[in-house]
Order: structure tokens, then sequence, then C-alpha cells
């Protein structure tokens, strides 16, 4: 069934894979701003993941290894940013935009010798007869793996932060540190550890840009994905599965202004280009009108620096 030129069921397999980025990243920064870190580097870390993840992957001709590679990337750069927030005490904010400029500028620096060449292809993943289940098997079994872990992130993340001690742990941790150092936990090691995390799963989001999403390695890649990750996780109120739907809606919007523009609808190009990010923002001030509703969502301790001798 098509719609005005748009088959349904292909947009929404697409916009299932246009979001796998966003929800990888803003399942890592949820996780993060849940320990009371705000980390601003996420586009950074996403960008130095996408060019660490292509490099990868083309000197070994494995898309897993490629995967790895960008994780690590971003893990890399989490760490500067970790131990100059957590063990220096710099200002969260000014070290995560610090960051995010130096992983644009670094990226592009080591992107330099990959432009024009095409990485190994990445397989989608082989369900048999649930493939070929009309509407059904387009939406949902016909995608690569990494679409499937971006949902099993969430679902982890989710029963890890409701159900399991380090989740209560962690969530202790964001809301009053110094309570949480009172009671024994080691509150600088739970957040390093948190933002590791957090510039892993940003590094696999940047992987997937450049070895799925767009094969091939082009400066600023990641187009703003980090940012929307960080405004995703402030519309999920701090909730995994709504970083889920919000990414969602952003990877929806997305799809169909190209959709739009292979069908050739009357509105300008530039309106449909800008239009996911203008969406996104609408939804964010309708989301932060009720301030205190938004103020309970935050984790209490969110952006403060902690030091034991206080």
């Amino acid at each position: 069934m098509m719609l005005g030129g748009i088959n349904p069921a292909v947009l929404i397999a697409s916009l299932m894979v246009a979001a796998v980025p966003i929800i990888l990243a803003a399942i890592g920064e949820l996780v993060v701003e849940k320990a009371g870190v705000l980390n601003l580097g996420v586009e950074g870390m996403m960008i130095m993941g996408a060019i660490c993840g292509f490099a990868a992957a083309v000197a070994t001709g494995s898309p897993l290894m490629g995967f790895v590679g960008g994780a690590l990337g971003g893990a890399a750069l989490s760490v500067i940013f970790a131990l100059l927030t957590q063990f220096l005490m710099a200002n969260q904010v000014a070290t995560g935009l610090a960051l995010t400029l130096f992983g644009l500028g670094l990226s592009s620096l080591i992107g330099q010798g990959y432009v024009g060449i095409k990485p190994p292809p990445t397989a989608r993943l082989d369900l048999g007869p649930l493939s070929d289940i009309p509407v059904l098997g387009t939406i949902l079994f016909r995608h690569d793996v990494m679409v499937y872990v971006s949902v099993a992130a969430v679902a982890v993340v989710w029963a890890v932060l409701r159900y399991t001690r380090t989740g209560l742990v962690l969530r202790a941790v964001g809301e009053n540190h110094d309570a949480a150092h009172a009671l024994g936990y080691h509150v600088i090691r739970i957040r390093f550890l948190a933002i590791l995390f957090g510039g892993a799963m940003a590094g696999l989001g940047g992987a997937y840009l450049s070895l799925i999403r767009v094969p091939q390695w082009t400066d600023g890649i990641t187009a703003g994905a980090g940012w929307i990750a960080l405004a995703i996780v402030v519309f999920a109120s701090w909730k995994p599965w709504r970083v889920l739907l919000g990414a969602y809606l952003f990877g929806g919007i997305a799809v169909l202004q190209l959709n739009l523009q292979a069908a050739g609808a009357r509105i300008p190009v530039e309106y449909l280009s800008m239009s996911p990010y203008l969406i996104t923002i609408l939804v964010l001030v309708i989301m932060s009108a009720d301030k205190s509703r938004a103020a309970a969502a935050a984790p209490g301790a969110l952006g403060k620096n902690f030091h034991a001798s206080r």
C-alpha cells in the first residue's frame, strides 16, 4: 500500500534504522546523567567513534572490529572528560563543549586519508521465514543486528536501573553524592565507569553512521546527532523507554522529509531538511513548559562536581 508515493512499511523500517545512532548515544548519556554528570561532549564522542570505527573496519575488513573500534574511540575521549571533571574538578559544561570541538577537529584530521573509501558491508541478520511475513517482515525482520542491539540496550539499561543493586547505587550517586559517599560508595569510581559507558555507546552510534547508515567517511558525518541525543534524554525525562520513543520520533521525521523530497513534495527542500530539528525543539519546549515536573525528573546532583573532603 502506497500513500502519496510513500510505502508506510518501508518508511517505518527506515525510521528504525535512522534512529539507531541516536538511541545508542542517548541511552549512554542517560546513564551518565543518572550518575549526576552532565556530558555535553556526546557529539565529539560520536564523531570520534565514527572515524575510529571506519578506520578499524577498513584496516581489518571486519564490520565487527569497526564497531569495537568505534566504541573504543568514543570511550577514549570520555576518559579525558572523566579525568578533567572527576579528578581535576573542571566545569562539566565547559569541558564537554571543549571536547566536542576537539573531537570534531581530530576526526577531520584522522579522516583525511579515508575520504572516498568504502567500508566492508555489514550483512542483515537472517531471520528466515520471519522476513517474508507481509508488512511485519519488512518492518521488523529485515534489519542489521545493530537495530536489535539498540532496542536491547534500552531494555537492559531500564532493567538494571530499575531492578538491580547496581542501578540503585548509580541513581543514589546521581541524586545525592554526599549521602552516597557517607554510605561508603565510591562516587568518583561510579561516575567514571558511567562516563566510560556513555562514551562507548556514543562511539557505537557514530560507528553505525559511518559503517551502515552512511557507509563512507565525510567531515561532520554526525550532523548534530549528538546534540539531538542530549535533547532526547531531557525529552524522555530520564526514562529509558521514552528515549526509544523520542529517537524514533526524530528518526521518523528525518526519514519522512527525505521521502517527501523523493516524492516531489511542493515544499522547499530547506524547510524539509530543517524540520526534524525544528520539531525536536518544539517538543522540548512543550515538555519543559512544566518546570516543576522537569526539575523533579532530573537527578538531584546533575552537573555538580563531588569532592570527598567537603
